[in-house]
This record gives structure tokens, C-alpha cells and sequence, in this order.
């Protein structure tokens, strides 16, 4: 039987008396990643047994999946996520009830290990870890002198920002700085990028900094820069189109009854969701103006969620990161 869209919300309390029974929800940081929303994710998954953590990052959720009793399938697009948490789990991995894959949760249907698994549950934890953005090499804050890179694979993953800014043309910037970012100066933020690459390329964040305060003027700050970069970040990771593919194809990997958990930090990465959770929940997906029903005339499922959860304002207090976090459950017919 489906769980009723309310459902998730009224059993809050007992996943968060749960955790507070066994110890606080800190004890599944590192200092790699500090994973939010655990408790709302443990009482989504009640009952599951086979997990996919489709954004492995530091381990920090499967950590808390092992914890309580699931057996747990980790997949990462960094190789040194991937590393990090075979170390952290590596009990667990030891006697059979943790595996990792590296691979993009876009691309599971590519992944041989893959074949043929489905799960009772899967989560998207969306956005970069903690360590990825600390990391100044890695390149994906706005801090002095860090490098253009914020590619989720590292040095094997494709364009960096560097080369994805030197070469993509005003329109893919335009569409990046406007769509992504939310900046309606946009246009003439890809016009500065395009003007100041012609006689110098941009390497570093000082270089994408200093286009951003050419348009913006110089009290522009943090906040502009956070979404910019963002901005950038997004376009060269294809991280709306890759959660576009992504999820039909993950919801196709469900069991009957299983969830799929979506952690969301940018505007559009939580729109995505809630359309395709919407679309998925509908009886009919025909035209307005059709006369006869044609398409599946039946729902593939309901929202566990009747509106984005946010996390609680003791973990934002505890977690700052937590603050744009927003969560969305869909669980699929039995």
C-alpha cells in the first residue's frame, strides 16, 4: 500500500527520537562531508534493505544506511570520494554489505556492476561535499589564487572551468550566468568573460572574480560569486541535464514500493524533481485537449513529500551548508 504524502512529514519526530536514542546525528560528519537531512532519509527508507547512495561523497549517509541494517551500493563520480569511503566503511565492505562503483549517477544503465540491480531505496545528495569545496585545488570556490578546475572527476573528468570559459561561445555563457546563476546581468557578464579572454585566459578565480565585479561593480561580494561560480560549476559538471536523465532511469530501479530520495541545493535541481515526481504521481499525462486517454492511464506512483522538507534550524545551526537543503520523496507503486 502507498504511504500517504503526509506521511513522511507526521514521522519526523520518531526518525529524529531515533537518532537522539542511538546518539546525535553529528556522529555520521567527517571531515570530508557532514550529510543532512539523515534522519529524514532513514524514516523514507524504513523497511528497505537493499540502498543505492547515488552521491557516496564521505560515506556519511551509508554510513548511517549500514547503521541501520540495509546493505548499501555506493556510487561517485570522484575516484577520491570514492577512496575516502571504502576507508571510513571498510568493515562493511569486508563483510559483504557494502560495494562502491565509480561512476555518475547519471550514467548507471553504463556502469557493468549495475546490470540488472534495482534498490528499495535511492538517494540523490545533490551539490559538492564539504571537501570538495574546502579543497582548494579542486578549484570550486571563489577563495584568491584557486585554480579554475571544478570537475566532480578531477583531472579525469573533461573540460575544466578554465577551458569551459575560454572556449564556450556568449550564448552558453549567457545561458549559464542567467539560468543557473539567476543573475539578469548575465549577458553582459559573458560579453566581460569573452572581452578580457581575448587578450589574457582566465586560470584562475581571481580572473572570473574580476569579470563578475566589472558588471556588478565593486560592492559586489560572496553572495554574487557563490552563485556565479555555481553557475560555472553546473555547466561544466552538465549537472541539470545529467538529474534530467537521471531520473526516470532511477525511478526504473526501484522495487515495487521503493523510494527515490532527492536532496536538492540549486533552484533548478529541485524543480526537476518536483516535476518529475508530479508527472509520475498523474494518472493521465494525455493532452489537455485530447478526447481519449492514451498514455499509461495510471500513476507509477505518489510523492512521499506534499512539499519540500527543509532541514531543522538545529541542523543548519550545527551545519550551515544545510540551509539550502531541500528534500523530496517519491515512492513507487507496489
Amino acid at each position: 500500500m502507498l504511504q500517504t504524502p503526509a506521511g513522511l512529514v507526521d514521522r519526523r519526530a520518531s526518525a529524529f527520537r531515533y537518532l537522539s536514542s542511538v546518539t546525535d546525528a553529528a556522529r555520521f560528519d567527517s571531515t570530508y562531508h557532514a550529510p543532512v537531512m539523515v534522519a529524514e532519509i532513514l524514516d523514507a527508507f524504513t523497511g528497505a534493505q537493499r540502498v543505492l547512495d547515488g552521491t557516496l561523497g564521505g560515506g556519511g549517509h551509508s554510513l548511517a544506511f549500514l547503521e541501520a541494517g540495509m546493505d548499501v551500493t555506493g556510487i561517485d563520480r570522484d575516484p577520491n570520494a570514492i577512496a575516502t569511503a571504502r576507508a571510513r566503511l571498510a568493515e562493511y565492505e569486508g563483510n559483504g554489505r557494502f560495494r562502491t562503483v565509480l561512476t555518475n549517477y547519471a550514467d548507471t544503465d553504463l556502469a557493468p556492476e549495475l546490470i540488472g540491480k534495482t534498490f528499495d531505496g535511492i538517494l540523490l545528495d545533490l551539490g559538492v561535499s564539504s571537501h570538495q569545496f574546502d579543497d582548494a585545488t579542486r578549484g570550486f570556490s571563489f577563495r584568491e589564487g584557486a585554480p579554475l578546475d571544478m570537475r566532480m572527476e578531477g583531472s579525469a573528468g573533461g573540460l575544466s572551468a578554465a577551458e569551459w570559459l575560454n572556449s564556450a561561445s556568449a550564448e552558453e555563457l549567457t545561458h549559464a550566468f542567467k539560468d543557473f546563476g539567476d543573475e539578469p546581468k548575465g549577458g553582459r557578464i559573458a560579453r566581460e568573460v569573452i572581452h578580457r579572454r581575448e587578450n589574457r585566459s582566465l586560470e584562475v578565480s581571481d580572473d572570473l572574480v574580476g569579470a563578475i565585479r566589472k558588471v556588478l561593480g565593486p560592492r559586489s561580494g560572496a553572495p554574487e560569486f557563490a552563485r556565479l561560480f555555481q553557475s560555472v560549476r553546473i555547466a561544466v559538471n552538465d549537472e541539470l541535464d545529467g538529474l534530467a536523465r537521471a531520473l526516470p532511469a532511477l525511478r526504473d530501479r526501484l522495487t515495487p514500493g521503493g523510494v527515490l530520495a532527492v536532496i536538492a541545493y540549486h533552484s533548478g535541481e529541485d524543480r526537476l524533481a518536483k516535476h518529475a515526481f508530479r508527472e509520475w504521481s498523474s494518472s493521465c499525462i494525455c493532452p489537455p485537449k485530447q478526447l481519449q486517454c492514451t498514455c499509461r492511464g495510471r500513476p507509477l506512483g505518489l510523492p512521499l513529500t506534499k512539499k519540500a522538507l527543509s532541514a531543522t534550524s538545529a541542523e543548519t545551526a550545527r551545519n550551515t551548508r544545510a540551509r539550502s537543503a531541500h528534500l523530496r520523496c517519491w515512492r513507487k507503486a507496489q
